[in-house]
C-alpha cells in the first residue's frame, strides 16, 4: 500500500524535525515540504512508522505493508489550507514512481483516513484525488452530485444498513457488517467522503456517497 498524510503541524520545518526526532515515535519513508522538495527519510526497504493502528482488506500491520509519504501542510487544524501546486506535482512524480517500481494497484493508493476512519483524517477533503488519478496515481471515479433521496445516519440499523457496510468491507475498509450504523460506521463513512465524495463530508450515507461507492466497486470489477 502507499499512504499518503498530512503533517499536521504549523510549519514544514518542525514536522521534519519531529519526524526526524528518535522521541517522536514516528516516521515515514518520504517528506515533501510545500515547494515540493523531496525527503528520504526512511529507505523502502525498512519498516516506518507513519500508519499507526488501521486496517484495510483485513490487513492491520499496515506499516509492515505499506511506504508512507507525509505532505506538508497544518491541515484540519489551520482550516485545512490548500496544497500548492509545486507540492502536488511533487507528490504525483514521487507516487508514480513508488506505484510502477512496486506495482501497487490503483485502489491501495489511500489516504491515513481510509485505514484507520476512527483516529485520523488526513490528508482530507481539500487534498486533490482527482488530480493525482489523472495523471495515473490511485484509484477515482466522478462522484454523484450532492442531493435528496433516501439516506442513513448513525442510530439506524437493518439490512439495508448491512448492505451498505459490506459494500464498505469490500472495497477495503475496516467496518463492521453488523446492520447497525454505529459510531464507527459513520467515522467510515466520513473517511469515504474525505477521500472519493468530498463536497459533504457529514458521516451521512446518502444517495450520493451510495451511489459513488457503487461506481468504485463497479470500476474495480470492471479492472478485474
Amino acid at each position: 500500500m502507499l499512504i499518503l498524510h498530512y503533517t499536521g503541524m504549523p510549519s514544514a520545518e518542525a514536522a521534519l524535525e519531529w519526524l526526524c526526532a528518535e522521541e517522536s515515535q514516528v516516521s515515514s519513508h518520504y517528506f515533501i515540504d510545500e515547494e515540493g522538495r523531496i525527503s528520504q527519510l526512511v529507505p523502502e526497504s525498512q519498516r516506518a512508522w507513519h500508519a499507526g493502528q488501521g486496517c484495510w482488506k483485513g490487513e492491520t500491520d499496515i506499516n509492515s505493508a505499506s511506504i508512507g509519504i507525509e505532505i506538508a501542510n497544518p491541515g484540519h487544524a489551520a482550516e485545512s489550507p490548500p496544497f500548492p501546486d509545486t507540492q502536488i506535482e511533487a507528490v504525483i512524480r514521487l507516487c508514480r514512481d513508488i506505484v510502477d517500481r512496486h506495482a501497487i494497484p490503483a485502489e491501495r493508493v489511500l489516504a491515513h483516513s481510509d485505514i484507520a476512519p476512527m483516529r485520523k483524517q488526513d490528508p482530507g477533503e481539500c487534498f486533490p484525488w482527482d488530480r493525482l488519478h489523472r495523471e495515473g496515481v490511485g484509484h477515482w471515479v466522478e462522484p454523484l452530485p450532492v442531493g435528496g433521496g433516501r439516506f442513513f445516519q448513525e442510530g439506524d440499523t437493518g439490512q439495508p444498513v448491512e448492505a451498505l457496510q459490506s459494500m464498505l468491507a469490500l472495497y477495503g475498509y475496516g467496518v463492521r457488517v453488523d446492520g447497525s450504523y454505529d459510531a464507527e460506521t459513520r467515522s467510515v463513512i466520513r473517511a469515504f467522503q474525505r477521500h472519493f465524495r468530498p463536497a459533504r463530508v457529514d458521516g451521512v450515507a446518502d444517495s450520493s456517497t451510495i451511489g459513488t461507492l457503487h461506481k468504485l466497486l463497479s470500476a474495480l470489477a470492471t479492472v478485474a
